[in-house]
Order: C-alpha cells, then sequence, then structure tokens
C-alpha cells in the first residue's frame, strides 16, 4: 500500500530511511521514527480490529500508552517463525522497524469480515453483567457447556506457541533522584535536580526520546527558544552531565514503599541490528532518595453514539500525527470538543493543508480567543452544537450534530461528512504511580479532576500530572520540584473545558450505544444500568460492568465513567470516590518480571569451593537448596549403600572429611547482639563466655520449631550463627524482619557471610592429628579447646574459626576459612589424612551418622507442627527468660496436652530391612479401614556400625510407648518394630570428649 495519507513535509521522522512493515500480509511503507498506528494511518489502514464483546469494527484511538483498542500481535522476530508472535501490543507504541510482521485480533475468518460481529446484534442480550445472571442455572451445564465457551472467548489475541526465545535481564539501581516523565516538566526538574552535580539523577521517559508533548508543539516557545530547541539543549545539557542517566522508552509501571520504583526498558525491538545476546527488555528495580512524578495527563474521549467508529480519535492524537509523523489521519476532519485545546490540534490540521470543521459544545459567549483565531484561517466554527451520532462502519463518514438551545433542547440535526474526527472532552491528570505511592488524592472542581494531595513517601509531582497545563506553568513547575525557584516565559497554551458526562442527544438513551470503555465495550447505558440494579460503589461499578480494568487501566475512561455515576447517583464526585489504580501502569512481558530466572537459571545452582575437588573424586552429587552438595564418594565397583557403609566406618574408626560450607552463616554484631540473641533463641546466650559455642533453637511466633544450629561467641558483641542449609535465607529474613519491625531499639547489625566463609569439617578419632601439624595461634589440648568452643587462628597460614563441634558425636572440628582459600586447605589436609586412613564422605553418610546418634534435621523429624518438647528438646527452653518468639504459644493447651507426636527410635524385626521415610505407624494391622494412624518414620537408614537398620520416628505420646512392639507399613502390608530411644550409638555421648 502506498502512503497516500503520508504529508509531503515535516515530522520527526528519517525520510531517508524507509522501510516495509506487514499488516495481516499486506505490505505498508513507513520511515524510521514511525510507530505502527502512524504508519497504518499514512497508508489509509484505519480498521485494526474488532473489539472484545462486540466485535465491533475499531481503530486508532490515541498516540500512546492509552490506546485502548488498535491492539496488534506482533512477531518481533519473524525469521523464528510464527510461533513468537507476541499479542496485545499497542500500535501506538510499538516503533516501527523493517520486516515486522503484525496482525490484528479478536475475528474469524477476517479482519473485514468477521463472523463475530453477530455479538453486535445481540448487544441488547450482552448487557452489563449478563453473565452473573445467564450462567447460573441449570447448574449442571457450568462444566459440560458455560465454562468451555467461556474459555474459549476469553482473552484478545492468541498467546505464544513456542517458548520465548529473547532475552532478558534485570537491574537495581540507586539515585538521589528519580524523574519520571521527560515532557516540560520532567525535563526542568531534571536539569534543578542534577545542577550542581552532587545530586545522582535518573530521568526516565516511556517515548524513545525525551521532550513529551513539546515533540508536536510547532508554534510555542519557551524563553524565547521554539520549543524543539529548548528540548534539544535540555538534552543534550543532561546527556553531558555524568550525574545524570536519560533512559528513553522505560516506562516506570510500578510505585513500592520506601521509593521503590520498578521500570521496564525497551531495549531491542525497535532495533534490526540488535546484537547476538542483546535483552529484549531491562527490568529496572531503583530505590530514589526523592521521586518526581511529571506523568502528564491523558485526553478524554467524548461519549456520544457510534463514538468507536474507526477513523474518531482524541484529538490531541490528531495534532501528534499530523506535526509529529506527518500523517493526515483523514483529508476532512471535524474536531468535537468542550474545552479550547481542540483549537491547537485543527489550527495546527489546517496549517498542513487539511480540511477541517469545529464543534464546540460551549456556547459561543464562554469560548476564549481560540475562536477566533481558528475562524481567522477560515474554519468553520459551530459553537453550541453537540454531537449525536457518528455515521459509516468500518470507518467514519460523517459526523451527526445539532445545536443545542438554551432550554437545553437539541435542535435540528446536521451530518458533517468527515473520513476523521478529532474529539477531546477535557484532560485528566495522570496520578496512577501517585497512588500506587499511597498519595492521597483531592478533586479540584475547576479541572474537574483529581489531583495530587497529601505525599506519603518522598515524592513530588509535577506539571500537568497535578493539573497545571498552562506551558509556563508547567515549566517552572518542573525546576521548583527539582529544587530551583526559575522564572519562566512560554507561550500561552489554550486550557479550559467544560465538563461532558454524556452529550446531550435527541435519540433515546435506551437504544443509544455511546462507548465509555473501548476496550471492554463498556456503554454510558451499561452504567446507568449497574446504578439502577443497586451498585453505588464505584468498585462495584467497575466490576459488574468491567469499566476501567482493561489493559488501559482506565487511562481513557475513568473520569467519564465517575462523572456519569455522581450524576445518577446526584452526588458529588469525591462522595463517589476513585477506583484503585494498581500496577503495572502499562502491560508488562513475563519475560522482564521474570528476567533471568527460567530453564537453567530458573533456580541457579549453587556450588561450593570444594565443588571441583569432589567432583575430580568421582563424587555422586545431590540438590540440597540451590546447592549441589557430593553425596557419596564411590569407588570402583561400589553401589550408594557399599560407598555410604564404607565412609561411615572410617569415620567412626579414623577419620573422615566432608564439606559442609552450604551450612547458613549469619553474623550477628552490636552492643545489643546477646539480647537479640536472647529473644530470638529459645535458650539463654547473655552468660555465654566468648570462646565457647551452644546449640540453638528457633521457634516460630506459633511455638513450632523453625531452624536449628551451632552459634558461637567470638566476642561480647559478636556471634557467628549457624543455620540449616535450606534455612539460611529464611531466617536471616526472620532475623531482619524483627530487627526492624519489632525491636528497632537494638543496635544490631545482620550480615549472611554464608559464602564468605566455607567450612571443612573432620570428624573421627584422629581429626586432631590430621589438623595439629597445620594449626597456629590455637592450643589443640582437648583442656584448653574443649567440645563446643570456637577459637581464631590460623591453618595452613590462612585464618580460620576453629569449631570444636560434632554432628556424628566423634571428635571433630568445623574448619571456616575464606572461601577463595577452601581448596588449598583442604588438599592441604587431605594429603596429611591420607596417611591416618582419612575418607571423603558425603551427605548420605552425614545422615547415617547423624541418625546413629539421634541428631534430628529440621525439615526431616520437624515438619512446621513439632514443638521442641516433642523432639526432646525441652531442656532448650530458657524458663527464666523474660521472652523469647514463640514463647507464649508453647503455653498453649494442645502444646502441652497428651496425644502429641513425640520423637522416638525405631528396631525393626528384620534388622536387614529399612523401614520407609515416610511409612504410616499403627497400633495394630487388624483395625478397620480407615485404620488410626498414631506416627510416621522420619529418617531410616542401614547403620554399619550398629549392624542393622535404625530408624528415627514422630510418634503419639513415643516416650511413654518405649518398648512397645508397632506396625509400620510397607510396600506389601505391614512389618513390626520396637520402639526405643532415638539414639542407637554409644548413647554415653563420650567420643567427641576424646
Amino acid at each position: 500500500m502506498s502512503q497516500t495519507y503520508r504529508l509531503p513535509q515535516g515530522g520527526r521522522i528519517d525520510r531517508s530511511q524507509p522501510l516495509t512493515v506487514r499488516f495481516n500480509g499486506k505490505a505498508l511503507q513507513g520511515y524510521r521514527g514511525d510507530t505502527l498506528a502512524s504508519i497504518l494511518l499514512a497508508n489509509g489502514q484505519h480498521l485494526v480490529g474488532r473489539s472484545f464483546k462486540y466485535h465491533r469494527p475499531r481503530g486508532i484511538l490515541s498516540h500512546g500508552s492509552d490506546e485502548p483498542s488498535a491492539l496488534l500481535s506482533v512477531n518481533w522476530r519473524a525469521e523464528r517463525g510464527p510461533g513468537f508472535t507476541d499479542p496485545n501490543n499497542r500500535a501506538s507504541v510499538v516503533e516501527a522497524r523493517e520486516g515486522l510482521e503484525t496482525r490484528s485480533q479478536n475475528h474469524w475468518p477476517s479482519l473485514e469480515f468477521d463472523l463475530g460481529a453477530v455479538n453486535d446484534l445481540l448487544s441488547p442480550i450482552f448487557v452489563a453483567g449478563f453473565y452473573y445472571k445467564t450462567f447460573m442455572w441449570p447448574r449442571k451445564f457450568w462444566d459440560s457447556v458455560y465454562e468451555p465457551v467461556i474459555r474459549a472467548a476469553a482473552g484478545l489475541g492468541k498467546a505464544p506457541e513456542v517458548p520465548d526465545g529473547d532475552r532478558y535481564s534485570n537491574r537495581h539501581a540507586h539515585c538521589d533522584v528519580l524523574v519520571v516523565g521527560a515532557g516540560p516538566a520532567g525535563l526542568a526538574a531534571a536539569l534543578a535536580a542534577s545542577k550542581d552535580g552532587a545530586a545522582r539523577v535518573i530521568l526516565a521517559d516511556e517515548g524513545r526520546e525525551p521532550g513529551g508533548a513539546l515533540l508536536h508543539d510547532l508554534g510555542s516557545t519557551i524563553d524565547g527558544k521554539p520549543a524543539s530547541d529548548w528540548v534539544a539543549e535540555a538534552v543534550a545539557t543532561l546527556d553531558a552531565r555524568e550525574n545524570v542517566v536519560v533512559l528513553p522508552r522505560t516506562t516506570a509501571f510500578g510505585y513500592y514503599n520506601h521509593n521503590h520504583v520498578v521500570m521496564v526498558e525497551r531495549v531491542a525491538d525497535h532495533r534490526v541490528d540488535a546484537a547476538a545476546g542483546l535483552p529484549r527488555e531491562r527490568l529496572w528495580q531503583v530505590r530514589a532518595g526523592r521521586v518526581i512524578l511529571a506523568t502528564g495527563s491523558h485526553e478524554r474521549p467524548l461519549v456520544f453514539a457510534n463514538n468507536d467508529r474507526p477513523g474518531i480519535m482524541l484529538a490531541e492524537s490528531v495534532r501528534v500525527f499530523v506535526n509529529r509523523y506527518a500523517v493526515a489521519p483523514g483529508r476532512r476532519i471535524v474536531f468535537a470538543t468542550s474545552g479550547a485545546s481542540a483549537y491547537t490540534a485543527a489550527l495546527d490540521a489546517r496549517r498542513a493543508g487539511i480540511d477541517v470543521t469545529l464543534v464546540d459544545l460551549r456556547l459561543e459567549e464562554d469560548c476564549g480567543p481560540e475562536l477566533g483565531e481558528l475562524r481567522a484561517v477560515g474554519v468553520e466554527v459551530l459553537t453550541g452544537h453537540t454531537v449525536v451520532d457518528a455515521t459509516g462502519r468500518k470507518r467514519v463518514t460523517g459526523l451527526v450534530v445539532a445545536p443545542i438551545g438554551r432550554d437545553g433542547r437539541v435542535g435540528a440535526r446536521r451530518t458533517l461528512p468527515c473520513d476523521a474526527v478529532g474529539m477531546s472532552g477535557g484532560w485528566t491528570p495522570a496520578v496512577h504511580l501517585f497512588s500506587q505511592s499511597r498519595g492521597k488524592l483531592r478533586f479540584d472542581v475547576e479541572l474537574d479532576a483529581f489531583v495530587p494531595g497529601q505525599s506519603v513517601q518522598a515524592e513530588t509531582s509535577a506539571g500537568a500530572c497535578r493539573g497545571l497545563y498552562d506551558l509556563a506553568a508547567v515549566v517552572a513547575d518542573g525546576f521548583r520540584a527539582g529544587g530551583a525557584e526559575q522564572p519562566v516565559e512560554a507561550s500561552a497554551s489554550r486550557t479550559g473545558f467544560q465538563p461532558a458526562r454524556v452529550l446531550p442527544t435527541d435519540a433515546d438513551p435506551a437504544k443509544v450505544r455511546a462507548f465509555i470503555d473501548f476496550q471492554n465495550d463498556v456503554t454510558a447505558k451499561d452504567i446507568k444500568l449497574a446504578v439502577r440494579e443497586g451498585f453505588e460503589s464505584i468498585e462495584h461499578v467497575k466490576r459488574y460492568t468491567t469499566t476501567g480494568m482493561a489493559t488501559d487501566q482506565g487511562k481513557t475512561s475513568n473520569m467519564n465513567a465517575l462523572g456519569l455515576v455522581a450524576g445518577l447517583l446526584d452526588k458529588e464526585i469525591p462522595a463517589v470516590g476513585t477506583t484503585t489504580f494498581r500496577p503495572p501502569y502499562t502491560p508488562v512481558t513475563f519475560g522482564a518480571l521474570i528476567g533471568p530466572s527460567r530453564d537453567a537459571l530458573f533456580e541457579p545452582v549453587r556450588k561450593t569451593a570444594l565443588h571441583q575437588w569432589a567432583e575430580s573424586q568421582g563424587a555422586a552429587f545431590e540438590n540440597v537448596a540451590l546447592w549441589k552438595r557430593a553425596w557419596y564418594f564411590p569407588k570402583a565397583g561400589e553401589d550408594m549403600h557399599r560407598a555410604v557403609s564404607r565412609e561411615c566406618k572410617a569415620v567412626r574408626e579414623t577419620v573422615g572429611i566432608f564439606d559442609a560450607s552450604t551450612l547458613g552463616k549469619i553474623e550477628v554484631v552490636g552492643p545489643d547482639a546477646a539480647e537479640f540473641m536472647n529473644r530470638i533463641y529459645t535458650n539463654a546466650w547473655t552468660k555465654l563466655e566468648p570462646g565457647r559455642c551452644r546449640y540453638g533453637l528457633m521457634l516460630r511466633e506459633d511455638g513450632y520449631v523453625m531452624d536449628d544450629g551451632v552459634v558461637a561467641r567470638l566476642a561480647h558483641d559478636r556471634f557467628h550463627v549457624t543455620t540449616t542449609t535450606g534455612g539460611a535465607a529464611r531466617v536471616l529474613q526472620h532475623m531482619e524482619d524483627y530487627l526492624q519491625t519489632e525491636w528497632p531499639e537494638l543496635d544490631v547489625f545482620l550480615t549472611s557471610i554464608t559464602e564468605q566463609w566455607a567450612v571443612i569439617a573432620l570428624q573421627g578419632p584422629k581429626a586432631r592429628e590430621v589438623i595439629a601439624p597445620f594449626v597456629s595461634d590455637i592450643d589443640l589440648d582437648p583442656a584448653a579447646f574443649p567440645h563446643m568452643a570456637v577459637r581464631t587462628g590460623y591453618i595452613c597460614g590462612v585464618p580460620t574459626r576453629l569449631f570444636r563441634v560434632s554432628f556424628t558425636g566423634e571428635l571433630g572440628y568445623e574448619i571456616n576459612v575464606p572461601a577463595d582459600y577452601a581448596e588449598s586447605v583442604w588438599k592441604t589436609l587431605w594429603e596429611r589424612g591420607q596417611t591416618l586412613g582419612m575418607v571423603p564422605y558425603g551427605t548420605e553418610t552425614m545422615h547415617v551418622l547423624r541418625a546413629e546418634k539421634g541428631y534430628i534435621i529440621v525439615g526431616q523429624e520437624t515438619d512446621g507442627t513439632v514443638s521442641p518438647d516433642d523432639l526432646g528438646l525441652g531442656g532448650l527452653v530458657s524458663k527464666v527468660k523474660p521472652d523469647f518468639i514463640g514463647k507464649r504459644s508453647l503455653a498453649r493447651p494442645d502444646l502441652v496436652g497428651s496425644g502429641r507426636k513425640q520423637l522416638v527410635g525405631l528396631l525393626g524385626k528384620d534388622p536387614a530391612e529399612v523401614l520407609d521415610e515416610g511409612a504410616q505407624i499403627v497400633a495394630t494391622p487388624d483395625q478397620p479401614v480407615p485404620m488410626t494412624m498414631i506416627g510416621h518414620v522420619t529418617s531410616s537408614y542401614h547403620s554399619p556400625n550398629c549392624g542393622r537398620s535404625i530408624a528415627m520416628a514422630m510418634l503419639v505420646d513415643g516416650r511413654s510407648r518405649i518398648g512397645e512392639t508397632l506396625y509400620v507399613t510397607t510396600p506389601s502390608g505391614f512389618t513390626t518394630a520396637t520402639v526405643c530411644e532415638p539414639v542407637f550409638f554409644e548413647p554415653k555421648g563420650e567420643r567427641f570428649n576424646a
């Protein structure tokens, strides 16, 4: 198709770089700098889609992110095939580039002939709330009829058929000032905030280049310069400042607590030359000291019969297409307005050689100087006129207008032939982000709009988003928000409008379909029906009619809907209120939100500093939380059972070496560190001497065990806390939550040191012999360095925090060294240990050894409903501390009564049979089904050191059942087991004191 509607000159397009895009298979010509919307209009393609419910023909309404109708499926990478098509892209914001393939949506078999348009004929049935009334009976129809039909009809566009092959990135940033919006107010704010070079400033704007409305303002001046020159100088100044980052094509879509603003940057879609590996989009998470919102405003449509015809668009959008893209939306344009700003659009269209007529709802005496200016260039202006209808179907062919008498009566109709309409019902400040920040809105009667009121965070709104529409006032307000009082001279702007909810008409209101929400096909009579049926809350009206619930988030529809509801209820608009402005401000791809967290990176694989050594020794690995851990170290011809048996015996008889680096490690530092520990854990910490360790038990508020671990006191104000491997992040979050929200008075700092320190565990009778030659500044004599002690010094010349602790019941040391030195220390110890019979062992052996001693693992013996007493650890619960997390819950009747499951040991009748973990326990197998389950197996292994199988279990009143024979489920039935103490090997515990 040829560019029959392209103006011969003007615009911000690059005519030296022509390009071709395809729409429904047709080749459309355009230039670099075009959007899909401007190319479609330039090629005379006004019909671009079908509406959601009625399948009515729809065209382009807007030039920006508020576009509700022109939603296209776009194949950004056509060379990959049709499966990569991305649905629901707004034609008004998609930048055109060579080879882009697009298709219209929501029709069959074609855009021009859509069988779904029968819904338009059935519109009297498909009124607001029809689905609530229709799909209730007969009840059996829901699964077989209603739900399949609704699912088939739901949604717009077609989801991609293949995985997204693009790359997405994620970036975190901090700045002193974040300016959202690079229009006149945003540019001025960024200039002022960055002037002295001290403040770090980020300026983000959703457009392809900064400037906002000034990019299509050809007649205004600022401080004696054309607006475009002022923009160019401002952008050049900001680019030259090292403390400023300018982010075009970046939409701030969410404003959260503590000035956390989330933005998405479009990086590659507009580029034909995008390098391999360049992300398609980048998610920015910004923490700002101060946020300046300069988000502008949205033009309101007028509400009249058939106001959704293709070719009917917003007046300012007509001006944008004419001035910025050099496109005439039509040869004959009628502007319909109730305010002054449309006159500027009409003047610009007229100067571009377009036949223009303007219809103004206002009486002639209510109009300003704009009336005379437009008539002076030969434009017919009809004041005191309403629009009662639009003719045409797949493109508007005429606007039916009529005069309004002073008594409010509509006079004789007249049809104004046209092929495009620019409508303007006033302006609505874009307060979405302000509202997301929890700021309080106030209603400005003169503006007929909600504007920012009281800020809750360190935020300032500037310019049109707070109701300033005069250019000089907007720029001055931006400078003021940025911290500078700077007088500004600028051309006067045409502002002011007469609010119009639904335009007066002489037609039967019950038969008029005047659209308020264009995407969801919500009409004025739908809203009237909702109010008539008793829905008075604006949130209820929203959900009953779906107005404002589309992907445009009500940007063009909300104020018209609010005003209509207020009028129907005979209330002031503030009494009706607003709907909730939820993120995202505009739709965001799942890819941007997910970023790199997919496929192999969905759960990043974490490897310890000793992983490579274990791999070289042929270790088998298992996944524990996000870590790869050595499971066992098989020798030639060994299966797991034989390898684990050999490792278990070696640890008990000589010495074993184990990588315990994955243990969570948190440093708790500060004058109040001991008090903090006292409140977090069940046992006492204030009297623990520096250089000593203690086993700590942590509860949730409900009194159930959350985590455990050995804690070392390094100094009076410093603790080294270990947690379970899987609980590291959870425990740190738990600690931070209480420190920040419950005990802010405590002077304590928490630091995750999990990856700073590698941990080499040496366990066995010869452990001391292995490390003795390499340790300095630490006395290893048992009297000087007893069990449950910690010392700092050096091993192999490397700084170490040396713990004398054991999770096997043997003499044991846990050697904490900086992770960078872990492999060299390990290899040195390994070489020494070969002369003493040392073996490496993995997590399976560790589990067997700890089970032999009856040591629990949180998450295996516990399931979130286990108390300290259930585990036989009641002695760890302090009876003298005034309080700790979970203390009050431990007194709950259900935690102290009988009938709770308690930790016990089990010895199966057949020593060779290993019970299944998770197997249920019953008192007798001959009871009727469903049987009464009285417990379950938590850990079960073959113990080479005990010469038989052993198991641990949680059993109802277990401690009182010691010696009883019970029945445990097996895949084939039941087996018998005797209840015993949960310590199977060396119950006196003397070996770790060696």
